[in-house]
């Protein structure tokens, strides 16, 4: 198969036919495979990855974000070659106003509508872990303490406690 209709991709991507015109139109994803130049009768052709593509770009406009936004995401991946990298090791993330790229291999979080800015995140369960393990260490740690004072008392009330009873009798 050479590529994917217009038809086809609208129905893989769940993208309508106007939104594949006017994304070929503005220049956001345009068939790779073969593109209309224009010249009406010309079927559009997308390759996998320019389904992948528009998927992207669906699924960030049905989570609320602006085409403006996007749009300016997807140049950030293609004007840093981000979109030749496997697609299985790339996240995008988004809260509505920002879109997140994170990479599968170091984790790393970059804002894409700040250039690559990076971004910051904070892992509350790992976080848990580590305060649970030191926690878990602490009261070890406490009662191991707890254990060698009582020993401690114990071992020094019986050598006093001979004494103790000597001087209660000769008094």
């Amino acid at each position: 198969m050479d590529g994917f209709t217009a038809l086809q991709a609208s129905r893989f991507t769940g993208s309508t036919g106007n939104q594949l015109r006017y994304w070929d139109k503005i220049g956001l994803v345009k068939p790779g495979v073969q593109a209309t130049g224009g010249r009406p009768g010309v079927r559009r052709l997308y390759s996998f990855r320019d389904l992948v593509s528009l998927k992207v770009v669906k699924s960030l406009l049905d989570g609320g974000m602006s085409l403006q936004r996007v749009r300016r995401a997807y140049e950030y991946l293609r004007s840093n070659a981000q979109l030749e990298e496997e697609l299985s090791s790339v996240k995008l993330v988004t809260d509505g106003k920002s879109i997140f790229k994170i990479t599968k291999d170091d984790g790393e979080i970059l804002n894409m509508l700040r250039q690559g800015q990076m971004a910051f995140f904070i892992a509350i369960d790992k976080l848990a872990v580590e305060v649970g393990t030191g926690v878990t260490e602490f009261l070890r740690d406490r009662e191991q303490f707890v254990r060698t004072l009582r020993a401690v008392e114990h071992e020094l009330d019986l050598e006093t406690s001979p004494r103790r009873s000597r001087r209660r009798t000769t008094a």
